[in-house]
């Protein structure tokens, strides 16, 4: 559906000064070509200033009529296909601009010639022309405006001829070609062709194909032909008369009769390889290491059925304008066409083509999809699709169609467009038709920048005939068209420079267009307003909008459009509603103002619809740094309690209202609780309680629901704890209440909110941290409370291994400075054992170590307990434990317990034993009765025994402890091993009365087994 609008997008037009006849023209950088008909071979140059002022720049003689011409950017040259004595010559046109400046020379030479420097340097200022001789007639040429090559149809095939830049010395660069690439299509004669990053369109009569050359990775040998697409047209063209041999049909005069049509095809991606037209690849470049392989990739195939009645053809359907146009990413200015392959990255390509009634647009991204369709009211001759427009000319009329190129490519270059925090119209938004100029006999069109060039010829004969439909019978035996008058008859032609008004201007008539529609029809303003955005958008996508004059005031005029559709999505009851909080994010309005676009002052009750509530509910549960005003706040209050009840606890936590009264709060809060009572409006109320500084209702409040209950209350309302400003959390009044009556509430809700993951690990250390006022070095008690309480419930084994480090690091720390906690924690040693399984029962043989250290160490029993109990678990890691460890020495017993335990976990049991014998030989055996059993028992007499004999020998009667280890070990060995093995390990000047005892209990435990 194309809607209709009476806009003025073109401005001022201007005649240009041809002394002939033009047969074709074309527009590149910032002149206008201008080809004369077949009684001058010769090419007009004509400059193009502002306002649409056309200037002669000069003129160059050709080798014959031009039948096609077209220019390049990239590399300011002109191509152009000439016919001399029948015969056509592909011909390209180099430094053409020194003809302007009054230089007669002209060099002459062949594709790939290997110029001699001296003859060279002439080229400086003269202009050269480049001879592309074909093995068949060239029919179309296209020009890359990427990278500058070319492509030229041929029948059953395309020449691909690559743009180079030849370095003859240092001052000298020279353009030429070099023929690459040959594409073979049997069966195929192109009337039309476009080139673009690798992408072909061709066209003939009613057929479409579009390819892409895809680079190949491997090499591969140069002479190998790749053929591609080849499958059965039955499927593809289901339903369709196909010819057949001879054979078949005796009689061939029956089928002189009959036009034998096939039915409309559309086959998209991989599916157009079922079209059955073959690509077979010719590389004809010479053999180098930076050679580059390609194969064929089909993106599009579309075959149209001739328009019928049933009594013949109403009309002569062909199709036209084939054009690839690429939009470049946002951002990246245009350079020097040279550098522009690395400078301008391609973000979208679209192609387009059309019938005399009809026009498609489609889209060549990771999907190939039409976009658009536009349906022309009269028959159509030509057309030129822009970013911003579509320019269509009938025989009477120029008219000009929106597109939709840039609402396509914002998609591909931002991701965060239709989500809630970009917004742009749809791809298939309808497109419209902005005006329909009246001209008479349009001819020929062309577009550049803001210019478009126009042929007419006035002709009434012509004309009058236009209006008669004429039938064309299905014979081909009258398959002919008729010969129009040649040009001496022709009454007048003009050629016309027409300036489109600038995008600011039709912006701003766009906008008051829409409000004719404001009150009466919703669809009609909101297709207005978002056809104004497209146009905004599509201009600041332009590669030249960061040098524009224009800048600011497009991007000021993108906010604005932004803004207007807020509005709309926001006032009007639609279906996308939800687009008002994007776009009035995108405008840059605050709250408040967006407030005083659609809230009237006063008391009087409005009617809101689900776009402003929307809006209003997203922004105010964000984390924003805007405070509204205590009267806005009560309005926003007052709106969202009719709109939205359920949302206002949420609502009240904004810190976008702060400066709310938090009498009218509650009061607010009391009505809904009527309604539907939860744990999170009885939190909101004792916060605002809390804010009147009235306990007695606070107490009330918070004595509703058991603790528990409270704790996964703030699961539902996380920002009546803590609140993010710059993206800091910071703790809310109510924390720091907590912090002082009930800690252990504040602690669970605080694993609550971190479990439901509305809380960071790091996020609660700065929380708790700012809560106690500590620094940034200072580990408060309340937060290793945290800690010991995620333990107990967290399964995430990232979060488990931290943790375990964290509290490790903490308890070492207080032990080693012999710190106290600035609180009481929470739980003690024991409760943490009982509830948390990371936290293990501490062995028996620490409580002997510290039955013997220094009083002082009683004072950190609390640390000293737990750190011991966490290393008796088997949830820590010893090893990623012991830098963390390392302040505590065996100097104390504490140190001697920790250092002890390590080599117990790590299995090195001999240095355990080596400790405890040096620092507290009471404990050795102790600790060999509870560790060594297994297969570590062997360590009882290849390890404690010798060292004890060695040591007891050293020490001799002043240590009794010594002695006492050595009897209870030699009881215990006595038990365990055979009286020949036990009496070995004796040693030989011990004395008999001391080892007797034991050798008998030895032998007599033998007997008696």
């Amino acid at each position: 559906m194309v809607q209709l609008y009476n806009l003025h997008p073109f401005g001022s037009q201007r005649v240009v000064p041809c002394k002939q006849e033009p047969a074709h023209f074309c527009c590149g950088q910032d002149v206008l070509f201008v080809a004369s008909t077949a009684a001058s071979c010769r090419v007009d140059v004509f400059t193009l200033r502002e306002q649409g002022r056309c200037e002669a720049l000069g003129s160059f003689a050709t080798l014959g009529p031009v039948l096609r011409m077209a220019h390049s950017s990239a590399g300011d040259y002109l191509v152009t296909i000439e016919e001399k004595s029948k015969a056509t010559f592909l011909r390209a046109y180099m430094n053409w601009r020194c003809m302007s400046a009054g230089s007669s020379r002209v060099c002459v030479r062949m594709v790939g010639h290997k110029m001699e420097e001296s003859y060279s340097e002439a080229l400086k200022e003269q202009m050269s022309v480049v001879e592309m001789p074909l093995s068949d007639p060239p029919l179309c040429i296209s020009c890359c405006p990427v990278n500058g090559d070319l492509l030229v149809g041929c029948k059953n095939k395309l020449v691909i001829f690559c743009l180079k830049y030849r370095v003859i010395n240092q001052n000298l660069t020279v353009l030429d070609f070099e023929r690459s690439l040959i594409l073979h299509i049997d069966n195929l004669i192109p009337v039309e062709v476009a080139f673009c990053a690798r992408h072909i369109a061709i066209t003939t009569e009613l057929d479409v194909l579009i390819l892409k050359l895809q680079l190949v990775q491997q090499s591969a040998d140069r002479t190998e032909q790749c053929a591609q697409g080849v499958s059965a047209p039955e499927k593809a063209m289901d339903g369709g008369v196909k010819d057949e041999s001879p054979s078949t049909h005796p009689s061939q005069l029956e089928l002189d009769e009959f036009i034998i049509c096939q039915k409309p095809v559309e086959l998209l991606g991989e599916q157009s390889k079922l079209c059955e037209i073959p690509v077979i690849l010719e590389s004809t470049e010479l053999p180098a290491e930076d050679t580059k392989h390609f194969q064929v990739q089909y993106l599009l195939f579309r075959h149209f059925a001739p328009d019928q009645s049933p009594f013949g053809f109403c009309e002569e359907t062909k199709l036209h304008s084939v054009q690839l146009l690429p939009v470049y990413q946002t951002g990246i200015p245009a350079t020097a066409y040279e550098e522009t392959e690395n400078k301008r990255k391609l973000l979208s390509l679209f192609c387009f083509f059309s019938l005399p009634h009809v026009g498609y647009l489609y889209s060549l991204g990771k999907l190939v999809e039409l976009i658009s369709t536009y349906q022309y009211s009269e028959k159509s001759e030509q057309a030129v699709l822009t970013p911003q427009f579509l320019h269509v000319i009938t025989s009477q009329n120029l008219q000009c169609f929106t597109v939709r190129c840039s609402a396509a490519a914002a998609r591909s270059e931002d991701p965060y467009i239709d989500t809630t925090v970009k917004a742009c119209p749809p791809v298939t938004l309808d497109v419209c038709t902005l005006r329909m100029q009246l001209f008479i006999g349009p001819r020929a069109i062309c577009h550049f920048k803001n210019h478009i060039i126009l042929l007419t010829k006035a002709d009434t004969e012509d004309i009058t005939e236009r209006r008669k439909p004429t039938r064309r019978m299905l014979s081909r035996k009258t398959d002919h068209i008729k010969s129009r008058t040649n040009s001496e008859s022709e009454p007048g032609w003009n050629l016309y420079i027409i300036n489109t008004v600038s995008t600011i201007q039709l912006y701003r008539e766009m906008v008051e267009y829409s409000r004719t529609y404001e009150n009466v029809k919703t669809e009609s303003c909101i297709h207005l307003l978002s056809e104004a955005h497209l146009l905004i958008r599509a201009a600041i996508m332009d590669p030249h909008f960061l040098k524009s004059d224009e800048k600011e005031d497009l991007l000021r005029a993108f906010r604005e459009s932004c803004a207007f559709l807020g509005d709309c999505y926001s006032r009007f009851d639609t279906k996308d509603y939800h687009l008002a909080l994007p776009y009035y994010r995108m405008s840059g309005l605050s709250m408040t103002e967006v407030l005083k676009r659609l809230v009237s002052e006063g008391d009087e009750i409005q009617t809101y619809e689900r776009g402003f509530i929307f809006y209003l509910t997203h922004s105010l549960n964000e984390d924003s740094n805007e405070e509204l005003s205590k009267e806005s706040g009560n309005k926003v209050l007052q709106i969202l309690y009719l709109a939205d009840p359920v949302q206002l606890p949420g609502i009240l936590c904004s810190p976008s209202m702060r400066n709310i009264c938090p009498l009218t709060a509650v009061k607010y809060l009391q009505k809904v609780e009527k309604m539907m009572p939860s744990v999170v409006l009885t939190l909101t109320k004792a916060f605002f309680a809390l804010k009147m500084g009235d306990l007695a209702m606070y107490e009330h409040e918070m004595h509703s629901y058991k603790e528990t209950t409270l704790a996964c209350g703030f699961i539902g309302q996380p920002r009546l704890l803590q609140q993010r400003k710059d993206g800091i959390v910071t703790p809310t009044e109510f924390a720091v209440h907590l912090k002082e009556t009930q800690p252990g509430l504040l602690v669970a809700a605080t694993v609550a909110l971190h479990e439901n993951s509305k809380i960071e690990l790091e996020e609660a250390d700065t929380f708790f941290k700012m809560l106690c006022n500590s620094s940034e070095n200072t580990i408060p008690q309340l937060l290793v409370d945290f800690w010991e309480a995620l333990l107990v419930v967290s399964s995430q084994e990232k979060i488990l291994r931290e943790l375990l480090l964290r509290v490790t690091s903490q308890y070492v720390r207080r032990i080693s400075k012999k710190q106290l906690p600035e609180t009481k924690p929470l739980k003690t040693t024991e409760d943490l054992i009982n509830s948390c399984s990371h936290f293990g029962l501490i062995v028996p043989w620490i409580a002997s170590i510290m039955s013997v250290g220094c009083s002082s160490d009683k004072d950190y029993h609390e640390d000293i307990s737990r750190l011991q109990s966490l290393l008796c678990s088997q949830s820590i890691s010893i090893a990623s434990a012991l830098p963390v460890l390392e302040p505590l020495t065996e100097a104390d017993s504490a140190g001697l317990a920790v250092r002890v335990l390590c080599n117990t976990r790590l299995g090195n049991y001999e240095e355990a034993i080596d400790q405890l014998l040096t620092r507290c030989p009471g404990a050795a055996v102790i600790y060999a009765q509870h560790e060594l059993k297994g297969d570590t028992q062997a360590l009882w007499w290849n390890k404690l025994l010798p060292e004890l004999c060695k040591r007891t020998r050293l020490t001799g009667n002043d240590c009794p402890v010594l002695i006492s280890s050595l009897k209870e070990t030699l009881s215990i060995v006595a038990m365990e091993l055979e009286l020949r093995d036990f009496l070995s390990l004796l040693p030989e000047d011990g004395t008999a009365a001391f080892f007797l005892p034991h050798l008998l209990h030895c032998s007599q435990r033998k007997l008696l087994t």
